[in-house]
């Protein structure tokens, strides 16, 4: 691994270039904090597809495009004197300082739930009316269900054992199958709502990230009806003139390779 010296060097080449860029480069220098927000987002995906393939040199790659975007947002804050990375750098030491007094004072806490608690605590005093207030309004549903029930259990607003969860879980699966019967598609909306609120929820008292969980099904089912194409085009078979007794044969066989 490299030296703390090699590191700042290498940090600081990387702010070198960027200066560079956004003087010479036509598309560097258009860019503003809107027009790079969305290959931000991207980015950010991009490195989560990487985490969940286990692939690291990928993830190595991933870090120094949102590394990349983070030094731009800098140095466009820079060009208008509201900030720049050293700005960016201590605010967050500074944050990290205050959010972690059992290290940096004399707080003593017993486990990691402890400190997930002090942390919400300390944000109220920092001047936040709610503990829901960090939480990003366009983050995916799913991720978004998952950050806002963690954000309440930190404050003690939880269940107290699994088994309660999922039998909130079965609460809401026969409310939902209630309103299918009755075939109202908003109630059946609502409900199924609550259906994977609840399962979320679930989820996280057995340490399960359902954001993950799902993608790693995603990619699951996609590769094996790939191998399915794959195969139907082999046999030179329209898979829409498949039977799915067919299909089936080869969907048995993606999921043992």
């Amino acid at each position: 691994m490299n030296s703390r010296e090699d590191q700042l060097k290498a940090f600081d080449r990387l702010l070198t270039i960027m200066d560079e860029l956004r003087e010479q480069c036509p598309w560097d220098r258009k860019q503003t904090m809107q027009s790079l927000r969305h290959l931000t987002i991207e980015e950010t995906y991009e490195l989560g597809d990487a985490i969940l393939d286990n692939d690291l040199n990928e993830v190595k790659k991933e870090l120094g495009d949102v590394l990349l975007h983070i030094v731009f947002y800098s140095k466009i804050g820079s060009e208008t004197k509201h900030f720049d990375i050293a700005d960016v750098c201590n605010t967050i030491c500074d944050k990290l300082i205050d959010r972690h007094p059992h290290i940096y004072s004399d707080v003593v806490v017993e486990d990691e739930e402890d400190v997930k608690r002090n942390w919400e605590k300390l944000k109220l005093k920092e001047g936040k009316t709610s503990v829901l207030e960090g939480v990003p309004k366009s983050l995916p549903a799913l991720v978004k269900a998952n950050r806002i029930q963690d954000k309440v259990a930190g404050v003690g607003f939880d269940w107290e054992q699994p088994n309660q969860v999922w039998e909130k879980v079965e609460e809401e699966l026969n409310e939902f199958k209630q309103e299918v019967q009755k075939g109202d598609k908003e109630a059946m909306e609502n409900e199924f709502g609550d259906v994977l609120f609840s399962m979320v929820n679930y989820a996280r008292f057995l340490k399960i990230n359902p954001e993950n969980a799902l993608e790693r099904t995603n990619k699951k089912f996609s590769k094996r009806f790939q191998y399915l194409e794959a195969k139907a085009k082999t046999l030179k078979k329209d898979l829409k003139n498949m039977t799915l007794s067919e299909m089936d044969v080869f969907w048995e066989e993606a999921k043992k390779k």
